[in-house]
C-alpha cells in the first residue's frame, strides 16, 4: 500500500459507461450524488471549441458533438491498437482512435479549442476520476487525496497498471486497486454477513456496461475469502447496444433505402434510443423506438421487442453462463453448495440473464438486496475507510482474502508456459521457483514473463522480460537460479532473481510493455491535467461572470419597466443601455471575465441611479 496523504479517502467505481463514488460520512458509507443530483456519473468526456465537459454535461451534448465526445475509454486501457477487440470497437465509436507515433498504443484523437489533440485512455480515465474526486470534495467539504479504485476482476497486469496511472494523473494516491466483484462482496458482507457466524458461499454475478465478472466467495462474520474469479473484459451492455444498433440500421436501410452507418450524428441518436429501449425492455415486453428526421428528413419508427432483443444477444447470455460454470469449477464447488446469488452491474437487470442464471443454479433465487449500480463503489469506500483508519469497528474488522485472476509464469524451452503462480491463488503472495541454464558456460539467462491460461507461452499475454547476468560459467543445469514472483494487494506483480551458488542477484522490474506509461509520461500527463483543470476553471469563471452581468441586466430591466414612479427619460435610458448590452453580447461571444466585469460596471452606472430614484420616490 502506498503512503496515505493528508486528505480524505474515497472509493471509486470507475465504470465503462457510468462511474460512482462513495465515502465514509455521518458514521456510515454514503454514495455521493453529483452536481446534477445523480448517484452515478456517465464516464464521458467531451471537447469543444471553448471548453471541456465531463460526466452528465458531456453525455447530454453527445448527439451534437459525437466525434469529439469520448466514452468507453476503459475498453482501451492497457491494450494495443492492434488488439482485435480494439479493432472491433472502432466500428462503433464515432470518435477517432489512432496508433501512437512510437508504439502500438491506442490514442484518441479529438478537436479541442480548434486544435487536434491526442489523449491516451489513461488520460481520459483520469479526467473521469478527477470529476469523481471533485464530486466527493464538494460533498465532503474537504480535500480528497486517497482512493480505492475498482477494476474488472479479469483485468490483466497492464490494465491494472494503466488504471493506477490514471489515478496518479488525476492527482490521487491510489491506495489499492480492487476487483469489482470483490468490492461488491465487501458491500454484501458488511450488510448481510457481518453478523453471521455461519459460512455462506456467495456467487457474485457482475454484468456491467463493458465487462463481465463472476466471483465465488465464502463469507463468514467479517472474513471475505474469494475462492475463484473469472470473466471477460469485453462483454457487457455496450455489446448488446451494438447488436441493436446494427439490427435497426439494417432495418432502416431495407425499409427506407438509406444507409446511416457513415453518419455519426444519426448513429449516435439511434444508439441513445437503443440504450433507452434496452432498459425499458427489462420491465416490459415491447417499446417503440421513434426518431424524427434521423437521416435526410426521414423518420425512424420501429417497435423493439424483448423477444428480439434476447434473440440478438443470446450468444452473449450463454457465454455469461459458461463463465459462471467455469468459476464454480475453479472454486471446486458444486452448484448446490452456492448459498446465495447476488446481482451486480446494470446489465444484470436483464430478465433473460436472471432466468438463465436461476436455471443454471437449479432454481436458486437471485438476490436483489444490494443496489447493482452502487455496490462496487460502496465496497471500495469500505476498504478506503479501513485503510485510512476511518469507519466504525465493523469496517475495521473486515478481512479480505482476494485472488489473482490469471496464471503467471515464464517461457521455457519449447515455448512452454512454466506457471509459477496459478490463477485463483490468494493474494498478496510471494512464491519462488527454481530454474537453471540450458547451455554450458551460460552467464546470462533471459526470462520472459507471461500471464494467461494457455500451455503455449506465446499464446498468452507477454508482460515483459528481464535478464539475470553475471552467472559464473558452469556446465548446463548446474547453476541454481531462484526466481521470486511477488503479487501485491493490487494484483500487480514484481519479479526478482538470484543465482544461489554465487550470490549474484538482481531486482527485476518488468520492462514497459503494451504501451504502459513510464514515470516521465505520467508526470507529463499530471502537468497536462493541471493545465486542463485551470482551463476548465477559467471557463467556469467566464460563464459565471457572463451569467452575473446578464442576470443583473435582465433583473434591472424588469424592475425599471414595471416601476410606475419613474420618468420617461429614466426608462428610455434603461432601454438604450439594455439594447446596447444585448448587442454587445452578440458580438462579443468570446469575451473574457474582465470584459464582463467592465460591462457590469458600465451598466451599474446607468441602472443604479435609476433604481435609487425609484426607491426614494416610493
Amino acid at each position: 500500500m502506498e503512503g496515505k496523504g493528508k486528505g480524505r479517502a474515497i472509493g471509486i467505481d470507475l465504470g465503462t459507461t457510468y462511474s460512482c463514488v462513495a465515502a465514509w460520512q455521518h458514521d456510515r458509507i454514503e454514495i455521493i450524488p453529483n452536481d446534477q443530483g445523480n448517484r452515478t456519473t456517465p464516464s464521458y468526456v467531451a471537447f469543444t471549441d471553448s471548453h471541456r465537459l465531463i460526466g452528465d454535461a458531456a453525455k447530454n451534448q453527445v448527439a451534437n458533438n459525437p466525434i469529439n465526445t469520448v466514452y468507453d475509454a476503459k475498453r482501451l486501457i492497457g491494450r494495443k491498437f492492434s488488439d482485435p477487440t480494439v479493432q472491433s470497437d472502432l466500428n462503433y465509436w464515432p470518435f477517432k482512435v489512432v496508433p501512437g507515433a512510437d508504439d502500438d498504443k491506442p490514442m484518441i484523437s479529438v478537436t479541442y479549442r480548434g486544435e487536434e489533440k491526442q489523449f491516451s485512455a489513461e488520460e481520459i480515465s483520469s479526467m473521469v476520476l478527477t470529476k469523481m474526486k471533485d464530486i466527493a470534495e464538494a460533498y465532503l467539504g474537504s480535500s480528497v487525496s486517497d482512493a480505492v479504485v475498482t477494476v474488472p476482476a479479469y483485468f490483466n497486469d497492464s490494465q491494472r497498471q494503466a488504471t493506477k496511472a490514471a489515478g496518479a494523473i488525476a492527482g490521487l494516491n491510489v491506495m489499492r486497486i480492487i476487483n469489482e466483484p470483490t468490492a461488491a462482496a465487501i458491500a454484501y458482507g458488511l450488510d448481510k454477513g457481518a453478523n453471521s457466524s455461519v459460512a455462506k458461499n456467495v456467487l457474485f454475478f457482475d454484468l456491467g456496461g463493458g465487462t463481465f465478472d463472476v466471483t465465488v466467495a465464502t463469507i463468514e462474520s467479517n472474513v471475505i475469502e474469494v475462492k475463484a474469479i473469472t470473466g471477460d473484459t469485453h462483454l457487457g451492455g455496450q455489446d448488446m447496444d451494438n447488436r441493436m444498433v446494427n439490427y435497426f440500421m439494417k432495418e432502416f436501410k431495407i425499409r427506407k433505402g438509406k444507409d446511416i452507418s457513415g453518419n455519426p450524428k444519426a448513429v449516435r441518436r439511434l444508439r441513445t434510443a437503443c440504450e433507452r429501449a434496452k432498459r425499458v425492455l427489462s420491465s416490459t415486453f415491447e417499446t417503440p423506438i421513434e426518431i424524427e428526421s434521423l437521416c435526410e428528413g426521414i423518420d425512424l419508427f420501429f417497435t423493439a421487442s424483448r423477444a428480439k432483443f434476447e434473440d440478438l444477444n443470446m450468444d452473449l447470455f450463454d457465454k455469461c453462463m459458461e463463465l459462471v460454470e467455469k468459476c464454480l469449477s475453479d472454486a471446486k464447488m458444486e452448484k448446490s453448495s452456492v448459498s446465495e446469488v447476488v446481482l451486480v452491474g446494470g446489465s444484470s437487470r436483464i430478465p433473460k440473464v436472471q432466468q438463465l442464471l436461476q436455471e443454471l443454479l437449479g432454481g436458486k433465487e437471485v438476490r436483489k438486496t444490494i443496489n447493482p449500480d452502487e455496490a462496487v463503489a460502496y465496497g471500495a469506500a469500505v476498504l478506503a475507510a479501513k485503510l485510512s483508519n476511518e469507519g466504525n469497528v465493523k469496517v475495521q474488522n473486515v478481512v479480505l482474502l482476494d485472488v489473482t485472476p490469471l496464471s503467471l509464469g515464464v517461457l521455457t524451452i519449447g515455448d512452454v508456459m512454466d506457471v509459477v503462480i496459478p490463477r485463483n491463488t490468494c493474494i498478496p503472495i510471494r512464491r519462488e521457483k527454481g530454474f537453471t541454464t540450458a547451455r554450458d558456460n551460460q552467464t546470462i539467462v533471459r526470462f520472459e514473463v507471461y500471464e494467461g491460461e494457455r500451455s503455449k507461452a506465446t499464446d498468452n499475454n507477454l508482460l515483459g522480460e528481464f535478464i539475470l547476468q553475471g552467472i559464473p560459467k558452469a556446465p548446463k543445469c548446474v547453476p541454481n537460479i531462484k526466481v521470486w514472483f511477488d503479487i501485491d494487494e493490487n494484483g500487480i506483480m514484481n519479479v526478482s532473481a538470484e543465482d544461489t551458488g554465487s550470490g549474484v542477484k538482481n531486482g527485476i522490474t518488468i520492462t514497459n510493455h503494451k504501451g504502459r506509461l513510464c514515470r516521465e509520461e505520467i508526470e507529463r500527463m499530471v502537468g497536462d491535467a493541471e493545465k486542463y483543470r485551470l482551463e476548465d476553471e477559467k471557463h467556469k469563471k467566464k460563464v459565471e461572470a457572463r451569467y452575473a452581468v446578464e442576470h443583473y441586466a435582465y433583473n434591472m430591466r424588469n424592475a425599471i419597466r414595471s416601476a410606475a414612479n419613474l420618468t420617461a427619460a429614466d426608462k428610455e435610458s434603461m432601454e438604450d443601455a439594455f439594447k446596447s448590452f444585448v448587442q454587445w453580447l452578440i458580438f462579443n461571444e468570446h469575451a473574457e471575465v474582465d470584459d464582463f466585469k467592465g460591462k457590469m460596471k458600465e451598466l451599474q452606472t446607468v441602472f443604479d441611479p435609476i433604481i435609487l430614484n425609484m426607491n426614494q420616490d416610493v
